[in-house]
């Protein structure tokens, strides 16, 4: 149990310092956690590391709040919709069939990684035409998809709300960063109230977890701040790139 319990600490830390600048760190979290604890329901894991992603999460928008200023409209909007759409995922997870939805997934990753490879402006703030009750409805709709997938799914939730809020709202990477931290706090407080409810935390791992994952959050947080929109958008591709491999090792090789 020492060995695992090292092991998926060490996976937590990292996992919480580059969740903190792009999201993604789910990535690295939940395979490594399928792997070490392979002999547990894969619902009782995704329950299981949904604690520490949360801890993690909590820290690096406590560090953003107090260098960006928040959007509330669109934040309020976008949390609500994605913490009940989270929940419905996480119910979901028994009856649908992650094969199906993983290639889709993958294709829009694809045209994302291109899109923001050729676009050097992507996350430099770009004003959109958005009247405010459009922004918050857009908000609104990309909250429930991003949430049932993060209840559902999971990994690589951060990155795609990131996403949303440059390329459909406008903001830049920073910005984008702070108020993704602040939805995927909602989604996964969401789907640990349902799997918690229903037995699914190994809350001996998940405690420690939690731990090392706030420790590499608050650095990730640090040096995305330090470092600025460019440093950002690099990671960003990096990650994007390692979800890529992921999804295609998951739809073309298993």
């Amino acid at each position: 149990m020492l060995q695992e319990l090292i092991l998926l600490c060490l996976a937590a830390f990292a996992a919480g310092f580059i969740d903190a600048i792009v999201g993604g760190g789910g990535l690295l979290q939940t395979p490594a956690t399928l792997l070490i604890l392979p002999h547990y329901p894969v619902a009782t894991l995704f329950g299981t590391v949904k604690l520490p992603s949360l801890a993690g999460t909590c820290v690096a928008a406590f560090k953003y709040s107090k260098q960006v200023k928040f959007n509330y409209r669109v934040l309020i909007a976008c949390v609500i919709a994605a913490f009940f759409a989270s929940l419905l995922g996480a119910y979901s997870v028994s009856m649908i069939n992650n094969a199906v939805i993983k290639p889709i997934i993958l294709v829009v990753l694809v045209l994302v990684a291109i899109y923001t490879y050729f676009n050097k402006q992507f996350g430099i703030h770009q004003h959109k035409e958005h009247s405010v009750k459009k922004q918050v409805l857009l908000a609104a709709i990309f909250g429930l998809v991003i949430g049932f997938y993060d209840g559902l799914i999971g990994p690589g939730t951060g990155s795609f709300l990131i996403l949303v809020f440059i390329a459909v709202l406008g903001f830049d990477f920073i910005g984008a960063s702070a108020h993704a931290k602040i939805v995927n706090i909602a989604t996964n407080l969401a789907a640990i109230i349902y799997f918690s409810s229903t037995g699914h935390v190994l809350f001996q791992y998940a405690i420690p977890m939690a731990i090392f994952n706030v420790i590499g959050s608050f650095f990730g947080a640090k040096l995305a701040l330090l470092k600025g929109n460019k440093f950002i958008r690099i990671f960003f591709l990096i990650v994007i790139f390692g979800t890529i491999l992921r999804f295609a090792y998951d739809v073309l090789l298993k």
